[in-house]
C-alpha cells in the first residue's frame, strides 16, 4: 500500500502516523507539506494527522482546509481513495467537506486526554480485521472533540450505517456519542480518538493496529 501523511504547521501527530504506517505496511509513507499543490502518484491512503493546525486559529481545521494541498485531498477522496482523518485531521476533513458535520468545544470546556473505550458501531473497510469484536480502546487528546450535525444529517448517518465508532461514556458531549463517521462510499473515516497511538509497545495499547491492517487490506 502506498500512503502519505499531510503535514500542516501545528501538526504534532504526523510522526505517530508515520510510525504506524511504516510498521503496518513495511514501507515509508510520503510526508507531504501542506503547501504542495499535488500528491504523489498512486496513493492508496492519505492520513490527515492530529495536532493544532495553524494553532486552531479562526476555527479548528479551517485554515488547514484552505491550504494548497486541500484540492488534491478532495480529488483523492472523490475518486475513491482512502482517507483516515484523525483528531485535528477530522476537523480538517469536515472543513474540506469530505465529511459532514463539525467539531465543537468539549461540553466540559476542558482538554481531555486519556485512554477511551469505544464501540465499533458498523462494519467498514477500517474495521474488518476486528472480526466480531465490538469493544476497543484508543487514546483521546482533544479540546474540540464534540461532534455536531443537524438532526437530519445525524439521522442519515445512522440510517446509512456511517457512524463508525461511538464513545462509551461520551467524554465530550458529542451528539449521539459519535466518535467517528464515514463518507458515503465508506472510504473516508474521520475520528477523534488516536488509533496511531495504539499500535503496540508502550504508547496506548494495541487496539489501533487492526484499524491500519483493515484499511491496508482493503486498499
Amino acid at each position: 500500500m502506498k500512503s502519505a501523511v499531510i503535514v500542516f504547521p501545528g501538526s504534532n501527530c504526523d510522526r505517530d502516523a508515520q510510525v504506524a504506517l511504516r510498521q503496518v505496511t513495511g514501507s515509508e509513507p510520503a510526508m507531504v507539506w501542506h503547501k504542495d499543490a499535488a500528491l504523489p502518484q498512486g496513493l492508496d491512503l492519505i492520513v490527515l494527522p492530529g495536532g493544532f493546525s495553524y494553532g486552531d486559529y479562526l476555527r479548528s481545521g479551517a485554515m488547514a482546509a484552505a491550504s494548497p494541498i486541500g484540492q488534491a485531498i478532495r480529488a483523492h477522496a472523490d475518486r475513491g481513495g482512502y482517507v483516515l482523518a484523525i483528531c485535528n485531521g477530522f476537523q480538517v476533513a469536515t472543513e474540506l467537506r469530505i465529511l459532514p458535520g463539525a467539531l465543537l468545544r468539549n461540553a466540559s470546556l476542558n482538554f481531555v486526554c486519556r485512554p477511551q473505550p469505544l464501540a465499533i458501531a458498523t462494519n467498514s473497510a477500517f474495521t474488518a480485521a476486528y472480526g466480531s469484536r465490538r469493544d476497543v480502546s484508543f487514546p483521546i487528546a482533544h479540546h474540540d472533540g464534540n461532534y455536531f450535525a443537524d438532526e437530519e444529517t445525524l439521522d442519515r448517518l445512522e440510517g446509512e450505517g456511517r457512524v463508525a465508532f461511538r464513545y462509551t461514556g461520551n467524554p465530550n458531549g458529542s451528539a449521539r456519542d459519535i466518535a467517528g463517521v464515514l463518507s458515503e462510499n465508506g472510504r473516508v473515516l474521520g475520528m477523534m480518538p488516536h488509533p496511531e497511538r495504539a499500535i503496540g509497545g508502550h504508547e496506548g495499547g494495541s487496539d489501533g493496529l487492526k484499524l491500519f491492517e483493515s484499511v491496508m487490506a482493503a486498499a
